[in-house]
Formats: C-alpha cells, structure tokens, sequence
C-alpha cells in the first residue's frame, strides 16, 4: 500500500464499522439488515464501506438515488439495493437493468414508471412508501381517516404492469427523542401496521414490511419487522443527543491534518481575515492546511480548538478556505509535520464530531456527510493501513 500525502485526511476504522455492525446486528435477531450508505456512505467512502457490509452478511443497501445504486453495482455489490428517493421514470430500464428496487411514493409516479417500463419491455422492483407522519413522500397514512384512501391507492399501484412490488415501507420522525417523541412513534407505526392490514384484507401482502431507522433498530424492537435500516450508529455516531453513550458505538472516522508552519506572533499583532484576533502577548502560532473548502466549518473561527501532540489548542483568527491558524505558545517541541486532530483521539485527548455538531447547532450527520472530495479517506484495520479513497487522482 502506497504511503498516502499528509495534508489532510480522514482516518476510517474499519474494525469499527465491523464491531457496530455486529452490535446492529445482534439487536435484528434474525431481521435482516439494510446498510444505509447514501452520500457516499455519510462522507465514509461508499467504495469501501459498502464492499464491508457486503463482506459482514448484510442484505440490503439502501441510497438516495439511482446514480448512487448503479455506483454499487459498479464497485460489485451484489446485494439488494432500494433507492428510498425519487428516480426518473425515463431510468426505468437502468432500474431494471441493474436490480435496482426503487421506492414508489404516488399512483401517479407509480403509472409513469409502469408505462416507461412497459415501452421498454421491462419490469422494475419496488417498495411502496407510506407517508404515516414524516411529511415528506408517501402515501397519505398520516391519519387513520386517510387509510382506506391510502389502501385504494396502494391497491391500484399494486395491479400495475411492469411493475414488481415486493415491499412497503415508512420512516419515523422523532424515533430518537426518547420518550418525547415514543407517542408519536408508536402512532406512525399503527398506522403502518393499519395500511398493512387493509391491504392483506384485499389479498395483497409484502414480503419486506420495514420501518426502523437507525434510532427505532436500537430502541423499537417490537417494531422490526422484515427489515430494519440503519444508518448513522453504523458509522457510530447517535442519532441524537439524548441517545449518546447509551450503546457501545464507536466512532468510524477521525479528521487529521498537519502543522504546515510555526510562527512567532508579537503582541498587538492580528491574524487572518478582517483581524478579529488581536494577540495580547507574544504567542506561537501554527498553520493547519484545513479549511471550509475541506468541510471545517468557518463559524468556528476563534470557537473551538484542535489537538496538538495530546493537548488541546485554540483555533485563533477567521477559519479561511483552504488554511487556519492555531496557538501553540503553550505546547512544547511543536515542529512542522506534527499531526493535528481534528476530531477524534489523540493520547489521552479526544474532539467528537457532536462536540462540533453542538457548537454549529447543527447534527453530526452534516459533519460528515459534508467531507470534501479534496480530502482522501484513509482505511485502517488492525491499526494498520490497507487502502484509500483519492477522489482526485
């Protein structure tokens, strides 16, 4: 394996993903899984992390679109793939093509695909999505009047040509709220299991009824079904706060970067864009090349720190797009190559991504997820290095 640039990077613990997968895994009993590995497996390198999940047992992987599936299939999963999102009916031969299953939200969605697949002489795999209280696509089940309504609508897409439809499926709201958000929950899932039951009455059943999120996988067993999916605790983060530490995930990725230049900074001097830092003694300062074009947000300028050899240091001065500055005055023998901590362990120290998540008000599904292309994704196993993801060469 080629030593890989050391500018900045993303570390990726594959053992990790192995032990959370196994702790999903256990919770399923015997439900099978479907690894959620949307935009580019939440910022994780979805070449990889897919081919894992492939090579750890699980069913299903589930995407957001159609050129992320055929992305699957090209890096050779051979699982079932659903795409929980929108697709073109025009791409209903890919669909086919590809053994893609593609969820279906509206009879009138559903009857533009069958016509596209009937012109091409082909026949698409489908999930029907049931609206029970998400408010985002779906059959209309968000309240039990609207059932019956649901019920003929599903019927009618159930009886279209070209069409094959093996599963039906919904997606809880505020799963991850604790108690708040349990009444709800358990609403949306009775009107789940309402839409289900109409349609068995008509003579119409599913092979694959799923439901459980990330948070409903870990905290509503009774609501497992067929198939859970699983997304964010794969890459072991919580789904919310009031879930942290409850389960034994361990977090998959750490940000690196590197001390590009050590600096002395005189009293009174002031540092990078629009000199919001004024230095009140002489300091030491050091460069990191991480900046918001590589995903590090610029709102926290000045509001957070880094981990420089074992100890936590202040970011100082706006955070610029490719660059940002941080004190060093009071670590001993800081040289340039160090490694820098973004977030993740360094000895005895360790900066979450929730840490950041909670600072931007924000969740550490966006942290993640919004990794830029220009930083490569460095897998690890057994502590050592076997493979990277560099999108740019």
């Amino acid at each position: 394996m080629e030593k890989y640039l050391r500018r900045t990077w993303v570390e990726i613990d594959l053992d990790a993903i192995g032990h959370n997968y196994r702790l999903i895994r256990k919770k399923a009993g015997q439900v099978p899984v479907m690894c959620i590995v949307k935009a580019d497996a939440y910022g994780h390198g979805v070449e990889h992390i897919a081919l894992e999940y492939q090579r750890l047992g699980a069913k299903w992987l589930g995407v957001s679109n159609i050129e992320e599936a055929m992305e699957l299939r090209r890096y050779g999963i051979d699982r079932e793939i659903l795409i929980l999102g929108y697709t073109p009916p025009e791409a209903a031969a890919q669909l086919a093509e590809y053994e893609i299953t593609q969820a279906v939200f509206s009879l009138g969605y559903a009857e533009s695909l069958s016509q596209a697949a009937l012109s091409l002489g082909c026949s698409v795999k489908c999930h029907i999505k049931a609206d029970t209280g998400m408010g985002r696509i779906g059959l209309n089940c968000r309240a039990q009047q609207s059932i019956s309504a649901a019920a003929d609508e599903a019927e009618k897409i159930c009886r279209l040509d070209g069409l094959c439809i093996n599963g039906i499926f919904t997606h809880f709201a505020v799963a991850d709220d604790g108690e708040n958000g349990e009444g709800f929950t358990r609403a949306q899932y009775s009107n789940f299991i309402d839409i289900i039951s109409a349609l068995n009455k008509r003579g119409i059943s599913f092979k694959y009824r799923h439901c459980c999120n990330s948070a409903a996988t870990l905290e509503y067993p009774d609501m497992h079904l067929d198939l859970v999916r699983p997304g964010i605790i794969l890459y072991g983060l919580s789904p919310s706060g009031c879930m942290r530490g409850k389960y034994d995930l361990r977090p998959v990725m750490q940000l690196r970067s590197v001390v590009s230049m050590i600096k002395k900074l005189e009293a009174g001097a002031t540092v990078s864009y629009g000199r919001i830092f004024t230095a009140e003694r002489d300091m030491v300062l050091a460069t990191v090349p991480i900046g918001y074009a590589d995903g590090f947000p610029r709102i926290l300028s000045g509001n957070q720190e880094l981990i420089v050899r074992g100890k936590r240091v202040p970011i100082v001065g706006r955070v610029c797009m490719d660059q940002l500055m941080i004190d060093v005055s009071d670590v001993e023998g800081v040289t340039e190559g160090d490694t820098v901590t973004i977030f993740g362990k360094d000895g005895d120290e360790e900066i979450t991504v929730d840490e950041l998540a909670d600072k931007l008000g924000t969740i550490n599904y966006e942290l993640v997820c919004r990794m830029a292309r220009r930083v490569p994704r460095i897998y690890h196993r057994g502590g050592c290095v076997i493979s990277q993801t560099d999108y740019l060469l």
